[in-house]
């Protein structure tokens, strides 16, 4: 037996045939195509906000997801009325379920139903203006509520958004919602241009006249 043929059987020396070099070459590419496949299959986190300071001290009585009616009201809130959906999940995609979300906004006016805020504008008495939620077994969750409106704050004029604080099993985050139809006042707004890339994750997606869909991704 000639020294080349040593060389390819013996365990001593031995070096691979370029058969043999081939297919651990491919089996290397597949593996590090199926590495980056499964890294590009992460979802980006929902970007944090500041909490701002009107987070309800005092919870209303009614702190359900309509917050168009308020039990014992015959009148329904002010406003176009609005329905968003989503479903929060970590970030491979799997539900979270039983996540706590709280969820603050100002009315149609542009106001919060809270003691800190010093703006003129009326306030709705048929407003509820805060729910407190949970996802569902498959991560699903739902408000009916009223299309804010923007308002005039220290920072400048804020675009139309709803806060939330979501927890699941192991993340919180605080988090703002904006509206896409929106854009240009979005553009404008300190806070979301601090957002950078993680804007998009903050946009809701308009699926009809007056339905919302925003999917919120944490850790866990």
């Amino acid at each position: 037996m000639d020294s080349h043929s040593t060389a390819r059987q013996g365990p001593i020396g031995w070096a691979p045939t370029r058969r043999q070099f081939g297919a651990a070459a491919a089996a290397t590419a597949v593996s590090l195509v199926a590495a980056s496949r499964s890294l590009a299959q992460d979802l980006a986190l929902t970007a944090e906000s500041p909490m701002g300071p009107f987070y309800p001290i005092q919870r209303p009585a009614d702190s359900d997801a309509d917050m168009v009616w308020l039990k014992g009201h015959k009148a329904r809130a002010l406003g176009d009325v609005i329905e968003i959906e989503g479903r929060v999940t970590d970030i491979r995609g799997n539900p979270i379920s039983g996540a706590r979300l709280d969820i603050w906004q100002a009315n149609a006016a542009g106001r919060y139903a809270h003691s800190a805020d010093i703006s003129k504008a009326a306030l709705d008495p048929n407003f509820q203006g805060f729910a407190s939620i949970a996802s569902d077994s498959k991560g699903r969750w739902r408000i009916t509520t009223i299309k804010p409106a923007g308002y005039d704050s220290p920072i400048g004029n804020r675009p139309p958004h709803i806060h939330f604080d979501i927890r699941g099993r192991t993340h919180r985050n605080v988090a703002q919602l904006y509206f896409p139809e929106d854009s240009g006042a979005n553009a404008r707004d300190l806070l979301y241009k601090t957002l950078g890339k993680g804007a998009a994750s903050s946009l809701a997606v308009r699926q009809a006249a007056g339905k919302y869909r925003w999917d919120i991704v944490l850790l866990g």
